[in-house]
């Protein structure tokens, strides 16, 4: 008899699985569906011997110190700034637009308080924002808009951005200084063995026992357990009773180069060309020494496994139907990104998990038979 059953072994159910065991000293079954733990921060070392990220690239940011010691307790860190470029007009710009994004662009010498005034000409009075274009329309006027992100999240998501919640386009910032960071986080650091090992010293414990390709529905009856913990998609558990929840998903082609380099910095987006979106350089996260390198294509999908929750209003009342009947449903907490149908960073999802167990812990004394149905609602998620 384990005392949880936990569906899926990315960062939400790794984090509860270890906080139980070593907590609580609960007994765990932590199943995944994959061959592997790590969910989709799972990387491991190609045939050449390069370590790569499978389902492309997961850069570690943090403003939160309590998330960050956390899982410094399963790492060790490689100080890491990100750095994104666009090609833009034949020309790589960095993006977020910043002050050289738009000097370079156009060919101007604006300094950070004509660049301020040069967006306020150019941005469009939109009275009540909300979608996607009119965050960014809004901000940087209808040129930049066409240039970086219409066709980028047209690829991304398969919709127009005037299609989409204001949340997708609100997560990229506007600058009108030379701060060239693609996120502007107080901790960014990369695990420096890579995830993979860090995932394995937080499972490392006698009371958690891990079983890879294996599905739910083949151990939901067959293996005794008191509580689950769910992290997959909420629909899937309940049947797909009210209907599928829309995602986007992702298609990765993975290459090595017989070169020690091939861009200038670790990812460049396309917005305007080919139908991948950006190209991901592994060397430049892992701060790998290797004669050769490899590098991830990332194409859009609206087929295969749910990655992106697609941010609309319609979406979001077919999922409050399955939220409700989570709230009902005994002895299950839905927690992570699919259970909540919510985009997540990483750290967010460690910090919703960090809530559960406080949640849990409070609600829920250990070795009872008490009844308790929990879905973590996105603003616990935030908690730290």
């Amino acid at each position: 008899m384990y005392d949880w059953l936990i569906v899926g072994a990315g960062f939400a159910g790794s984090v509860l699985a270890e906080r139980l065991a070593s907590q609580r000293n609960e007994r765990i079954l932590l199943i995944d569906r994959r061959n592997h733990i790590g969910g989709n921060a799972y990387d491991h070392y190609n045939e050449d011997g390069l370590l790569i990220h499978q389902y492309g690239p997961h850069i570690f940011h943090t403003n939160s110190k309590q998330i960050f010691d956390y899982l410094s307790r399963f790492t060790e860190w490689r100080f890491y700034e990100h750095r994104v470029l666009a090609e833009v007009d034949g020309t790589l710009v960095p993006i977020p637009i910043n002050l050289d994004t738009v000097n370079k662009l156009y060919g101007l010498k604006l300094t950070s308080e004509e660049l301020q005034e040069w967006f306020s000409q150019r941005a469009e009075r939109v009275p009540e924002i909300k979608t996607s274009e009119d965050v960014v329309v809004s901000a940087v006027g209808r040129e930049l808009y066409e240039k970086f992100f219409r066709g980028y999240t047209r690829k991304q998501w398969g919709l127009d951005p005037s299609e989409l919640d204001k949340s997708v386009t609100s997560r990229v910032p506007t600058r009108t200084n030379q701060d060239d960071r693609y996120f502007g986080d107080e901790f960014q650091f990369m695990p420096k063995h890579g995830y993979t090992s860090m995932f394995k010293r937080m499972l490392d414990h006698p009371n958690i026992h891990i079983m890879t390709q294996t599905d739910y529905d083949d151990v939901k009856n067959i293996i005794p357990h008191r509580r689950i913990i769910y992290t997959g998609p909420i629909d899937e558990y309940f049947g797909f009773r009210f209907g599928k929840l829309p995602y986007r998903s992702l298609r990765f082609r993975h290459v090595t180069l017989d070169q020690p380099w091939h861009q200038p910095v670790a990812v460049v987006n396309y917005p305007q060309t080919n139908d991948y979106t950006r190209i991901t350089e592994y060397k430049y996260l892992t701060g790998q020494v290797h004669a050769r390198t490899a590098l991830t294509y990332e194409y859009p999908s609206a087929q295969g496994d749910p990655y992106y929750p697609i941010p609309k209003a319609e979406n979001q009342e077919l999922f409050k139907k399955y939220e409700r009947l989570a709230l009902t449903t005994p002895d299950v907490w839905f927690v992570g990104r699919l259970a909540t149908y919510r985009y997540y960073n990483m750290d967010q999802i460690v910090g919703q998990a960090l809530a559960t167990f406080r949640r849990i812990n409070e609600t829920l004394p250990a070795e009872t038979d008490t009844t308790t149905a929990r879905l973590m609602p996105s603003s616990a998620a935030l908690a730290s």
